[in-house]
C-alpha cells in the first residue's frame, strides 16, 4: 500500500479551530514537521481540508514512519 508524506509548510495559527484540529490530527506540530501516513480515505480527506497548509508526497509502502 502506498503512503503519504505530509509536511506542514504554513502555520495553522490564523486558521479556523477546525483546521487547527485537523493539523493536530495528522500529527503535525511545527512548521517543517513531517509524518508518513497510510493512504486511506480518512487521511486523504483530512489532507484535502488543509491542503493550503501542507505539502504532500507519495512514498513507497515500506518506508519508516517519521
Amino acid at each position: 500500500m502506498t503512503r503519504l508524506k505530509v509536511t506542514l509548510k504554513r502555520s495553522a495559527v490564523t486558521q479556523t479551530e477546525r483546521q487547527q484540529e485537523t493539523v493536530k490530527g495528522l500529527g503535525l506540530r511545527k512548521i517543517g514537521s513531517s509524518r508518513v501516513l497510510e493512504n486511506t480515505p480518512a487521511v486523504r480527506g483530512m489532507v484535502k481540508k488543509v491542503l493550503h497548509l501542507v505539502e504532500v508526497e507519495e512514498v513507497a509502502g515500506d518506508g519508516e514512519q517519521a
